[in-house]
């Protein structure tokens, strides 16, 4: 049995090819469009998860998409006769819902030639989210809850995961969302681009929650842990504010109302303008309130179904600092956390949503073993051919930056070789394996560096990412090392937590522990990313520390997918060194 994921019409579109209840291939429409958060059909990303399984469209027997026209229409229609918001913003929710409504025609129009014998399945938005955390994880029971911006009229979903099975009990309906709080703060002290949400979370450390009293206007925690917003603030649910979903970069307005929210906090503060400190306590107090109500949520669910473990998912659970504080703030014993756990992500929760109802007649202990995501290297590789013929055909460019070209037989050498470079300072861009599914690079498309240097983040950002220099790097770690060096143990092999370093071992790892004594871990294991690991454990073997800086391969850019990217990005910038698989290129 084959099925299709999709992740359509939203920012960070994607597919996701899962055969026989096995992920076997995944990827965002970004890596191969070459634009960021791209949003659309991700027809690229569909012929490349058909071709890596050897598979045409007409092999495909379900495809499924994260979103349903038809779920939560009383509500809208309410809503709508109730507050009366402007006809642009109707006509554009409309014309939004009968696109996805008809997305069997666009899947036949992007594959003219190709026999569509698919069954068609529109899987609910945030059931799609909770069963990308809770239908890949190895729980038999949890508490899942999806915290998002919107997708089919709400934002947040909670309910009980049993078996094959999730049973969704409650919802936050639009026009209330923690992540459009979280947009509006985004967007109020300049960041105005779709996902910028995550320099908000890495400005906060460096100020006070001072505005914490005037946050709790915007956002008001409900008893029973739900939240509603003040809707006096925010236009999302009345004017007619610009979106564009379409073949593009997503573009979303200004979601917040000017003249109350500068009564609050002062004015705005306009793109490129100076960082002050208010605007890094603004940001430390947006945190705030989102943990604030976020704790609260966890509190309730807890209490409510007494399970001690959580499958957290939503867009909002891109949030790795309050992620990471979940067993300080809420009797949650364990927790599983996606890949991808926004939007992208969708495109592997309505796969599996699909693949284990038509799979439910079987039980649990049937002989074929439930799919765990225990590493997210599903993507585009390369072979070695491809590699040395990119190489030979680039030689005349190579040379002329001065570099040498060294073809390792041995993968000790290579990451002994590696590891020394590393601790002389100099920058490796390191392309492995399988690209990662989701937005962090794991490893096999990463940039390295030296985490005791103290200006590494300043050089990294001087020769490569040329981004603010407020925003952390991560330290990959060993696995087995992580109580050793981080004050929480537990297992983070997709960088989706924030511990605090232990104060001993701070002064040791400067370049990835951030202003307030926290870093971004991610949990390298052996049986998962084998190299990887022989990398960080040489450059151990040099230093007693078991941790690389790790930052994406890119350069304000999608993350290199092909090799030929991460030549052209390797040449362009001032990176020292980089290692196409077992190839090396040395300045």
């Amino acid at each position: 049995m084959i099925v299709l994921g999709l992740n359509a019409w939203h920012g960070d579109s994607s597919a996701a090819l899962v055969k026989d209840g096995r992920l076997v291939a995944a990827a965002e429409e970004e890596r191969f469009r070459r634009i960021k958060h791209w949003s659309g059909l991700p027809t690229e990303a569909m012929k490349w998860c058909l071709a890596d399984a050897g598979l045409r469209l007409s092999d495909v027997d379900h495809i499924a998409i994260n979103r349903n026209p038809k779920v939560n229409n009383l509500r809208r229609a309410l809503y709508v006769l109730r507050k009366r918001p402007s006809l642009g913003l109707i006509f554009k929710r409309l014309a939004n819902i009968k696109r996805a409504g008809s997305f069997e025609d666009s899947v036949r129009a992007a594959f003219p030639n190709e026999n569509l014998k698919a069954q068609m399945h529109s899987v609910e938005h945030h059931l799609a989210h909770l069963a990308s955390a809770f239908l890949v994880s190895d729980f038999d029971q949890a508490v899942c809850l999806s915290v998002d911006g919107f997708g089919d009229f709400a934002s947040s979903a909670w309910g009980m995961g049993k078996g094959n099975d999730i049973t969704i009990d409650g919802r936050v309906y639009f026009p209330h969302s923690l992540g459009i709080f979280y947009t509006v703060i985004t967007q109020f002290i300049g960041f105005p681009y779709y996902g910028d949400e995550y320099k908000v979370m890495g400005l906060a450390p460096y100020g006070e929650p001072k505005y914490l009293k005037q946050m709790r206007q915007l956002v008001r925690v409900q008893p029973g842990g739900t939240f509603k917003l003040n809707l006096d603030y925010f236009r999302h649910h009345s004017d007619d504010v610009h979106y564009s979903w379409d073949d593009c970069c997503p573009e979303v307005g200004t979601l917040y109302r000017k003249e109350p929210m500068e009564a609050l906090f002062g004015p705005q503060r306009e793109k490129g303008a100076a960082l002050e400190q208010k605007h890094r306590d603004i940001a430390r107090s947006a945190q705030a309130m989102y943990e604030e109500a976020f704790f609260s949520m966890l509190q309730s669910l807890h209490a409510k179904y007494r399970c001690d473990d959580l499958a957290l998912s939503g867009g909002c659970a891109m949030n790795s600092v309050a992620n990471g504080k979940v067993y300080l703030n809420s009797p949650f014993k364990r927790m599983y956390l996606p890949a991808s756990a926004g939007d992208a992500g969708g495109a592997i929760g309505c796969a599996f949503v699909v693949a284990r109802q038509l799979d439910n007649s079987e039980p649990r202990t049937a002989n074929r073993e439930r799919f765990v995501m225990d590493h997210a290297y599903v993507g585009p590789q390369s072979t070695d051919a491809e590699i040395k013929a990119l190489l030979d055909s680039r030689a005349a460019d190579i040379q002329a930056e001065g570099c040498t070209v060294r073809r390792f037989d041995d993968e000790g050498e290579l990451c002994q070789s590696t590891a020394s470079a590393i601790t002389e300072g100099k920058v490796i861009g390191w392309f492995q394996g399988r690209m990662e599914w989701g937005p962090r690079a794991l490893g096999n498309r990463s940039i390295l560096g030296d985490p005791r240097r103290a200006d590494m983040k300043d050089i990294l950002n001087l020769k490569i990412k040329r981004r603010e220099s407020f925003r952390p790097f991560a330290p990959s770690i060993l696995r087995e090392c992580v109580t050793e060096w981080f004050e929480q143990d537990d297992d983070v092999p997709f960088m989706m937590e924030v511990f605090q370093v232990r104060e001993d071992k701070r002064p040791q790892i400067p370049a990835t522990t951030h202003v307030d004594g926290s870093g971004r871990l991610q949990t390298v294991h052996k049986e998962t990313n084998p190299r990887y690991h022989r990398l960080i454990s040489a450059y151990r073997d040099i230093t007693g520390v078991p941790i690389v800086l790790n930052t994406s391969f890119n350069e304000n850019e999608p993350v290199v997918c092909k090799p030929q990217e991460a030549l052209d990005c390797f040449l362009r910038t001032k990176m020292d060194v980089l290692v196409l698989n077992d190839w090396m290129v040395t300045r």
